[in-house]
C-alpha cells in the first residue's frame, strides 16, 4: 500500500491509542470533552429486554444490549466483541464522540446514523489478514473484525473526524464539511445507495476498496498534509455501480502507486477521476 494510506492509519493508531489511554478520545482541533454516565433514557439503567429503550450516552463504554434508540452525548467508545442491536437511529451530537473502530464489535442500526457539527464518528476495524488489503487494525483485538450493518443511511454535517472501515450501509453515506487533525477514512464498505464527500478540510482523506452501488461523488476537498507521500485525495480501487464524479480536490488526486490499482465504474467517470478507472 502507497505511503499516504500506511502514513494515515498510521497516525490513526497513534492517536487513538494516546487518548484511549487518559479515558478520552480527544479532537486536537479545539474539541473538549467532558465525561459522564451512560443510561438508558426512563429508567434507573435497567432495560426492559422485552422492549428496547432510548440510550444515552454521556460518556464511557455503550453496553450490549438492543436499544429503541442510540444518543451520543459524550466521549463514547463501545467494548471488545460488544453486541448492540437499536431498532432506531443513532445521535451524534456537536462536540461528541462515537469510537466503535479502536474494538471489533456486532452493530446493527436499522434507521439511519447521524453526526453533527464538530463530531467524530467512527465505525469498524478489521485486519489486513481479514480485508486482503491494508485494512484499518482494531487497536483492541488487531486480529479481530467488526460486522456493523446500517440499514438506513449515514449522514455528517460538519464533523471533525469520520471513519467506516468494513461496514455496510443499504443506503446512502452523505459526508459534509467539517475535517480536522485525524486522517478521514472511507474504506472496505458494502455502500447499497450513493457515497458523496463534499467541502472539508482536513490532513488526509481516503476513499479505498470500496463497493458503492449507485453514484460516488467527490468535490471541494482540501488535504492539508504537506508530506510528499499524500499528494491528495486518494481514490483507491474502488467499484462505482454508476459515476464516479471528482471536482475541486487540492492539491489532486491519487489512485495509488501501484499499477493497475484503479477503480471500475459502470458508466462514467468524469473530473480528476477520469483517468482512475
Amino acid at each position: 500500500m502507497n505511503r499516504g494510506v500506511r502514513q494515515g492509519g498510521s497516525r490513526l493508531k497513534d492517536l487513538v491509542m494516546r487518548r484511549r489511554v487518559v479515558g478520552v478520545l480527544a479532537v486536537s482541533a479545539g474539541l473538549v470533552l467532558s465525561a459522564g454516565p451512560a443510561m438508558a433514557a426512563g429508567s434507573s439503567g435497567q432495560q426492559d429486554a422485552a422492549r428496547p429503550m432510548a440510550y444515552k450516552c454521556m460518556g464511557g463504554e455503550i453496553p450490549s444490549g438492543a436499544y429503541s434508540s442510540i444518543t451520543v452525548a459524550g466521549p463514547c467508545s463501545v467494548g471488545a466483541d460488544a453486541m448492540i442491536r437499536v431498532t432506531g437511529s443513532v445521535t451524534v451530537r456537536p462536540g461528541a464522540v462515537l469510537d466503535a473502530q479502536t474494538a471489533p464489535s456486532t452493530i446493527t442500526v436499522r434507521g439511519n446514523v447521524t453526526a453533527a457539527p464538530g463530531s467524530l464518528l467512527g465505525l469498524g476495524c478489521q485486519s489486513p489478514a481479514y480485508t486482503g488489503n491494508s485494512g484499518h487494525e482494531c487497536a483492541v483485538e488487531p486480529d479481530g473484525h467488526s460486522v456493523i450493518t446500517v440499514y438506513g443511511s449515514i449522514t455528517a454535517i460538519q464533523a471533525n473526524t469520520v471513519l467506516l472501515n468494513g461496514i455496510t450501509v443499504k443506503h446512502n453515506v452523505t459526508l459534509t464539511g467539517g475535517g480536522g487533525d485525524i486522517p478521514w477514512s472511507i474504506k472496505n464498505n458494502m455502500i447499497g445507495g450513493s457515497l458523496s464527500v463534499r467541502g472539508q478540510t482536513t490532513s488526509w482523506l481516503g476513499v479505498l476498496f470500496n463497493s458503492i452501488g449507485k453514484d460516488a461523488t467527490l468535490t471541494q476537498i482540501v488535504v492539508v498534509d504537506v508530506d510528499p507521500g499524500a499528494p491528495g485525495v486518494y481514490v483507491v480501487r474502488n467499484t462505482v455501480g454508476r459515476d464516479l464524479t471528482c471536482r475541486k480536490l487540492s492539491p489532486g488526486v491519487s489512485g495509488g502507486f501501484v499499477p493497475g490499482e484503479v477503480n471500475v465504474v459502470g458508466r462514467h467517470a468524469t473530473g480528476q477521476c477520469a483517468s482512475l478507472v
